[in-house]
């Protein structure tokens, strides 16, 4: 039998603000200290969700609205799963091609580090578009 302590949830709700970088920091950082997480856990899902966050904020609205980021984070049976959703332009972020890290940082295209990152710090990426919501879904396990 699933117990509170087996399973925790918590969901905030941010404006499309780079502003909000302090308050979801806040919100994961607590989260993980409540739940036990180790310090690089802590860091990893900070570092990956500033990425997310930040892409979200720049370039996935063509209008200059206020708009909700959902971010909902839950703990069970030792994984941590994070869901991102946004009303932005459809954008599938698993799609996005690794940068070629041979290259100098000259000769590289702009972008995917954010996304290259997300990858090597999370366990699991899914990505999927739900009555006109981007839904990210990133899952590492609890250290």
């Amino acid at each position: 039998m699933m117990t509170r302590r087996d399973y925790m949830q918590e969901t905030i709700v941010l404006t499309n603000k780079i502003s909000e970088m302090k308050r979801l920091k806040g919100f994961i950082a607590k989260f993980g200290e409540e739940n036990h997480f180790s310090r690089e856990t802590i860091f990893d899902t900070i570092l990956a969700l500033e990425e997310i966050f930040t892409n979200i904020v720049h370039y996935g609205f063509t209008d200059t609205n206020p708009h909700e980021i959902v971010i909902q984070i839950k703990r069970e049976a030792g994984l941590c799963t994070i869901r991102v959703e946004d009303d932005g332009k459809s954008f599938n972020p698993l799609k996005t091609p690794e940068p070629d890290l041979t290259k100098s940082l000259e000769e590289r295209e702009g972008g995917g580090l954010g996304i290259y990152l997300n990858r090597k710090l999370m366990d699991h990426l899914d990505y999927e578009r739900n009555s006109g919501k981007n839904i990210l879904l990133m899952k590492k396990a609890v250290t």
